[in-house]
């Protein structure tokens, strides 16, 4: 029997995936899902504001941070130590321990398209993204995988390490990589079932570029996106985000495709039902499933009361984020180290010219120390649970009592 996927649209036959059921989410058994979820960035996507950077926020410009401390070579060991310890079984087991069932992962399309090829498959995040998703699996964990990144920049801005401008917008060339790479994202995870479905671009076309002349490009390159998906993939759900930091639903165009999630984004907000109100109406209008796939950066009192009213409207959830240097607005806190103030005042100094690299650069060995011991601080024995943030959301740190204190 087919099931409605959007307004006069029939939903896909049961396949044993989670599928859009008319508003809501089903498991593979056509049981209701509620998605309670976190974000895994800053690791295969690194953001300035988890590091205590100002002045270089990009992963671009973090990796020409490093790379000026210590070498090209010892930077290209430092990421991928970084890439190793950030997300390791132990952190996926964490997450499934306080309560969560999904992860969100923002994906670079740079791990995962050859520089010399770009056409070719290829780059250090396949294999990362396998072992990933085979700890998800392990732990019952639905996996979301989230394009941050797509190439020529869908933003504009730091997040989806652009040069400042959204261009996939302008550019053929991109688009047609973001193509190849969506295809074979689906291509490779068409069978498995652990992945939850493909959030094809994170927040694009920011709102301070000409929206009026670049939104009407969103909704057919969405369609685009999709049609290619479906050639190698007929089950998974698909994630489409408005325009204007996924908050404009209506440069998304209306529901085309049977098995679509309409994903939102809201930060420092009032946490109430107007706030919502234009997502509420657009799920009732078109009968379609909502996500909201990214807040938090505020108070435990604010998460706690947001999330409180997304579940009154039955609306899943994912969090952001999981894990960040010396902040407590997340589900960990990795201690800064020793000397970090040095890498950070390098950092946030100018470095537009070989004779203010040569000024800003801390003495011999420090950003060396400073880095190494940053990456053994990523491990969950040195990490601090937020109890606070973990009960805002409705969860509870293993081994704590409802009211009582989380183990570091």
């Amino acid at each position: 029997m087919l099931t409605a996927g959007c307004a006069g649209i029939a939903g896909p036959v049961s396949t044993g995936f989670v599928q859009a059921s008319g508003t809501h989410l089903v498991d593979a058994a056509g049981q209701p899902l509620h998605l309670r979820g976190i974000g895994l960035g800053n690791w295969l996507l690194p953001e300035g504001y988890m590091w205590r950077f100002k002045r270089a926020e990009s992963p671009r410009q973090i990796e020409e941070v490093v790379a000026q401390l210590i070498g090209d070579p010892a930077a290209r060991d430092f990421w991928a130590q970084w890439r190793d310890r950030y997300i390791t079984a132990a952190d996926i087991r964490l997450i499934r321990q306080l309560g969560f069932n999904s992860v969100r992962v923002p994906l670079p399309y740079r791990l995962f398209l050859s520089a010399d090829e770009p056409d070719r498959l290829a780059g250090p995040g396949w294999a990362l993204l396998d072992r990933l998703i085979g700890w998800c699996k392990a732990e019952g964990i639905h996996v979301v995988l989230d394009l941050h990144a797509a190439p020529g920049g869908q933003t504009g801005t730091d997040i989806d390490d652009s040069p400042g401008y959204p261009f996939l917008f302008e550019s053929e060339e991109a688009q047609r990589l973001t193509t190849v790479l969506w295809r074979g994202l689906a291509a490779r995870y068409k069978d498995e079932p652990a992945v939850l479905g493909y959030d094809l671009l994170n927040e694009p076309i920011a709102h301070f570029f000409d929206a009026a002349r670049l939104n009407p490009h969103l909704a057919p390159l969405y369609r685009r996106l999709v049609a290619a998906i479906r050639e190698v993939d007929p089950h998974h759900v698909i994630f489409l985000g408005g325009a204007q930091w996924n908050t404009n639903f209506a440069a998304a165009g209306e529901p085309f495709a049977p098995n679509l999630v309409y994903t939102f984004h809201t930060y420092w907000t009032e946490p109430e039902t107007k706030t919502i109100e234009r997502y509420l109406a657009y799920r009732d209008q078109h009968q379609v499933p909502l996500y909201l796939g990214e807040s938090g950066e505020n108070t435990d009192e604010w998460i706690r009361r947001f999330r409180e009213l997304l579940e009154k409207h039955q609306i899943d959830w994912c969090f952001w984020p999981y894990k960040k240097v010396d902040l407590k607005t997340g589900v960990l806190d990795i201690p800064p180290p020793a000397d970090w103030d040095a890498v950070r005042a390098f950092a946030d100094a100018p470095r537009g010219t070989y004779e203010e690299i040569r000024k800003a650069r801390p003495p011999e060995g420090v950003a060396a120390r400073a880095l190494a011991a940053l990456l053994e601080n990523l491990s969950l024995d040195r990490c601090r649970i937020n109890e606070g943030y973990v009960r805002a959301l409705g969860l509870t740190p293993p081994g704590a009592a409802p009211g009582g204190s989380a183990p570091r």
